[in-house]
């Protein structure tokens, strides 16, 4: 008997990370952790064979944990997915907006609502996750709390959609990275791609200037630039990036070459195709 492969995400059946995986890993077990850095351990720990990772949505921004926690995980990416978000505001079987109060979920969720959150009046409660604040709702009976949540989560938890499509914009997208415990890099030449990396600057005037430089001069067009600090230091700022291509391309090696240079520490993530969606928006 084959031993059925799975696919690890953070929140409870019936988020939006657990759709992702089904879309991208439909023969594969889908398994809920209750925690981004429970995901991480169960794939060094070889416990799943892949994880589908939110990292940033285009209303609300990057996923902050995932940025600390990736440098130091040991993982690859091996893949990315656009996933286009439809959130539901949902309540207990008898509840209407009339009844509703107060609204839960994940504080990205929230955040992707907060013009209908504001027209209905309602009290932002924040939960671990979105399909996690559709089970509590459903748990309580009370038809006063509402969650915002999947379609998906609404059927597993029993609970009636109340508003649909409640985001503020259309456009709502969360892009996902897949983590691989030991993740080999795209092939050259073989597609476009994308490459990922994390980078310290040397304490030099303009190194950061300097260090980006020949990306501008290779033609290296950078799609992701986020810094943070490094142990609650505001002087120890790691850079996190993205950019097209591959570092087998001229053009990207020059400029990664360059980036070296002046920079204390440079450490490819992963090199990854990069997803239709991506290369749509381009078109």
């Amino acid at each position: 008997m084959t031993t059925r492969r799975t696919v690890v995400f953070q929140g409870e059946p019936g988020a939006n990370s657990h759709i992702a995986c089904r879309e991208v890993f439909p023969e594969f077990e889908a398994v809920p952790c209750a925690t981004f850095e429970d995901a991480f351990a169960a794939l060094k720990n070889g416990e799943a064979d892949l994880g589908m990772i939110p990292i940033e949505n285009s209303i609300a921004g990057r996923v902050a944990d995932i940025h600390h926690l990736m440098p130091t995980s040991g993982l690859t990416i091996i893949g990315e997915f656009f996933l286009p978000l439809s959130h539901q505001l949902m309540a207990v079987p008898g509840a209407s907006l009339a009844t509703v109060k107060t609204v839960e979920s994940h504080v990205m969720a929230l955040g992707q609502c907060r013009n209908m959150i504001r027209k209905l009046g309602l009290k932002a409660v924040v939960a671990v996750d979105t399909a996690g604040a559709a089970r509590l709702v459903a748990e309580s009976g009370d038809p006063t709390r509402a969650a915002i949540a999947s379609r998906l989560a609404s059927e597993i938890y029993g609970l009636d959609v109340v508003a649909e499509n409640i985001e503020d914009d259309a456009h709502n997208t969360t892009r996902f990275i897949i983590l691989a415990r030991e993740g080999e890099w795209a092939e050259a030449g073989n597609g476009p791609t994308v490459t990922t990396f994390v980078f310290r600057v040397r304490n030099v005037p303009a190194a950061l200037y300097k260090a980006l430089g020949g990306f501008a001069t290779n033609g290296v067009n950078m799609t992701k630039l986020e810094s943070y600090q490094l142990d609650g230091e505001f002087f120890a700022t790691q850079f996190y990036a993205d950019v097209d291509g591959h570092p087998d391309d001229r053009g990207l090696k020059l400029a990664l070459e360059e980036l070296s240079f002046f920079s204390k520490e440079v450490r490819i993530l992963g090199v990854y195709p990069a997803h239709p969606y991506r290369i749509a928006l381009r078109a």
